[in-house]
């Protein structure tokens, strides 16, 4: 860990059940927005979306509707909505839904105040790894999801389906001005979403407090949300009614953000990212899942890491953790109460002899996340726990 740090955090947070009906009481960044939400129908069927306009009709926002997003964001729809702002002359973007749809949002928010193609800007891949010329618009974040922490970091990712590349990309810049963190949004996601987005908040706070970039600060948080997933999101799965377990799992996701824009993400995230770029229908949640009890048994007995996995292990609620192995064995039993402990990724379609693909996609595309590892995992080693991982 190291001992300096600093810390940067434009986002103002507004947190707790009844937070998206008092939108309208808050500052916005102006009088014209694009809502950008996925193509799927929840934020409609649960009156999510109505609220929303109801709130921005209350402020005095006029508004256009993109609802067009995937499951994992594409560069197509990201430059379709970037279009739409600029035709429109829009002033924001507000982000509605799941990691998804505020990825999308931060990453079209970059595209309508930018000439060019969005992967001019993105590191990594083909990417060009361009500086951006000019501001992004500012960005609002709904989430109605406990997973990716995206409406408190400046990351987002998204998929360039030509060339089977997902890669994240953010800077201060695309920080949100606004993040709406609301757990009764979130009381009708199904168990099985539940648990993959709860454990894709957990992954980032256990890779963050991994990651050789960690630092005290980014403990805190990281620390803290791994408390929280252990006590709380088999109880938010069983009951999706349970308020209380729904705040703490929200309360983590949105503190597992905070480290992200700390230390960020190792390995782990990559395995999994190359998995979705190629197979679209598989939740990242479920692709971090598969992959983790190998990827933490490799950490494990790398002896990198010793002292963390233990403390990791105790947070989960294992309190007797004596060795890095503990926190595998804690982290399967809660996959197992939480019903997700049986992915199986032949069930979405990959491929056991293909795997060398996907280490080799996840090194070219998000290599430098491999670099943050306490222990570097060789190609050999990767394409191991992926081979270990499948069913």
């Amino acid at each position: 860990m190291r001992k300096s740090f600093k810390y940067y955090m434009p986002t103002r947070i507004l947190f707790g059940p009844g937070s998206l009906g008092k939108l309208s009481r808050q500052k916005l960044p102006g009088k014209r927005a694009l809502i950008v939400t996925t193509n799927g129908t929840s934020v409609v069927k649960y009156g999510y979306l109505d609220t929303l306009t109801g709130q921005l009709q209350e402020a005095g926002v006029e508004f256009v509707l993109f609802n067009k997003i995937l499951p994992n964001p594409i560069k197509d729809h990201v430059m379709e909505g970037a279009q739409l702002c600029k035709e429109h002359r829009l002033d924001f973007v507000v982000g509605l839904g799941g990691g998804s749809a505020i990825d999308a949002a931060k990453a079209i928010a970059v595209m309508a105040a930018n000439p060019g193609d969005y992967w001019d800007y993105v590191s990594g891949g083909s990417g060009k790894g361009q500086p951006v010329p000019n501001a992004p618009l500012p960005v609002v974040a709904i989430t109605t999801t406990a997973g990716t922490g995206t409406e408190a970091d400046p990351w987002t990712v998204t998929t360039k389906t030509e060339t089977n590349e997902k890669i994240g990309f953010g800077y201060d810049g695309t920080f949100p001005v606004l993040a709406v963190v609301d757990p009764e949004l979130m009381v009708s996601v199904p168990k099985y979403l539940t648990a993959c987005q709860g454990f894709d908040a957990l992954f980032h706070s256990t890779e963050g407090y991994l990651s050789t970039a960690a630092d005290a600060l980014g403990d805190l948080y990281s620390y803290r949300a791994i408390e929280l997933v252990g006590k709380s999101l088999a109880k938010a799965v069983q009951d999706g009614a349970d308020i209380d377990a729904r705040s703490d799992i929200a309360l983590a996701n949105t503190l597992a953000g905070m480290s992200e824009s700390t230390s960020g993400c190792i390995s782990e995230h990559s395995l999994a990212h190359a998995l979705g770029a190629y197979h679209q229908n598989l939740e990242h949640g479920a692709a971090l899942i598969a992959i983790s009890a190998q990827y933490y048994t490799f950490m494990a007995k790398s002896g990198a890491c010793d002292e963390r996995m233990v403390k990791m292990a105790r947070a989960l609620g294992k309190e007797d953790a004596r060795n890095p192995m503990d926190f595998v064995d804690a982290l399967v039993q809660l996959q197992k109460d939480c019903g997700v402990a049986d992915i199986k990724l032949s069930e979405y379609g990959v491929n056991y002899d293909e795997l060398p693909k996907y280490v080799a996609n996840a090194r070219e595309t998000m290599g430098g996340l491999f670099e943050a590892d306490p222990a570097e995992p060789s190609d050999a080693a990767a394409l191991e726990i992926l081979q270990k991982s499948y069913r």
